[in-house]
């Protein structure tokens, strides 16, 4: 299927941590709702740590915290990937960081 810039966009990020203490995934996920919040085009936000204990052969354990979001459109996906928010939550949670994972598809 051709790429469709008014169709909605799933942004699904994965992020593992250096150091997975609790006190780090909760600094994480606050630094989520500070920046990444409140976007032009946000259908929807969601970030919150692993379910510990879903561990079926299926579940992929190899994320700390997951944040989801999805967008109207490409569009805003792009402007928000280029916002001065995501850029100051970039710099804020990167270095903390050892893996950051991303998915994003049509919804």
């Amino acid at each position: 299927m051709p790429a469709d810039e008014n169709r909605p966009l799933a942004h699904l990020v994965y992020f593992t941590l250096k150091e997975t203490s609790p006190e780090n995934r909760e600094a994480l996920i606050a630094s989520c709702h500070k920046y990444l919040t409140d976007h032009p085009g946000t259908l929807h936000f969601a970030v919150g740590p692993r379910v510990e204990a879903y561990d079926r052969p299926v579940n992929d354990t190899d994320f700390d915290v997951a944040l989801v979001m999805l967008f109207a459109s490409e569009a805003d996906q792009e402007r928000y990937q280029e916002s001065d928010q995501h850029r100051q939550f970039l710099d804020d949670q990167l270095a903390n960081c050892s893996q950051v994972r991303v998915f994003d598809s049509y919804a």
